[in-house]
This record gives structure tokens, C-alpha cells and sequence, in this order.
């Protein structure tokens, strides 16, 4: 027994040297065990999280955007500085949208005729 543990009984020199062995082996089975571990975060998970993260955040960011009512929220300035900037810089892109969302919305509408005009008169 040491002084310093009293409790604990002080190991033979074969006994030491097995103990030491027991502890060398187990620093590498979890020096293996942390490298696989590390190994599957870095390759099969890390990729997840980094494009979950960023998925989340931009879906965030378009629901701030796609609510126009948020602007009484997080203020009209802001809001009034993005209308301005995306019209400034793809005003052209804009208006043909618009005008092909307008097309689909006519074509939609006339097919909506047709068959309403298909139905017998009864309905």
C-alpha cells in the first residue's frame, strides 16, 4: 500500500506491468474506435448536417421574404431596399416571368372554359 492510496494495494512487478499492458491496449482499441467514428462523421454525416444547416437557413430566409406581411415585422425599409434591388438588376427577367405567368394563368383559364362548356346546360 503507498501512503497516498491507502486503500488501494500496491501491485507486484508482474502485476504493474500486465496492468500497463491492459491500459496500452485499451488506448488502442479506442484510438481505433475514435478513428472510425471521426471517419464516418467526416465523410457520411458531416455532409448532412452542413446542407441540412444551410437547407433550414435558406428556407428560413425565403419564408421572410415570400411573406410580404413580414415587413411590417422586420421593418418597410428593408424591404423596400430587396424590391429595389432585384427590380434594378433583373427588371427584364422580371417582366417576362410575369408575362409567362400571366400566359399559363389564360391558357389555364380557357381550358377551365372549355370544359364548363362541355357540360350540359342542366348543371
Amino acid at each position: 500500500m503507498s501512503e497516498e492510496y491507502p486503500l488501494f494495494p500496491t501491485l507486484s512487478e508482474a502485476g504493474a506491468e500486465e496492468a500497463q499492458a491492459l491500459v496500452e491496449q485499451f488506448k488502442v482499441q479506442l484510438k481505433k474506435a475514435a478513428e472510425e467514428v471521426l471517419s464516418n462523421l467526416y465523410t457520411d454525416v458531416a455532409a448532412h448536417i452542413e446542407s441540412d444547416s444551410w437547407t433550414n437557413y435558406r428556407n428560413d430566409m425565403m419564408d421572410g421574404f415570400k411573406n410580404y406581411e413580414n415587413s411590417l415585422v422586420q421593418g418597410e425599409h428593408d424591404f423596400k431596399e430587396i424590391r429595389q434591388a432585384i427590380l434594378k438588376l433583373h427588371r427584364e427577367e422580371i417582366i417576362a416571368d410575369l408575362n409567362q405567368d400571366m400566359v399559363k394563368e389564360i391558357e389555364d383559364l380557357k381550358e377551365q372554359i372549355e370544359r364548363l362548356q362541355e357540360l350540359p346546360r342542366g348543371y
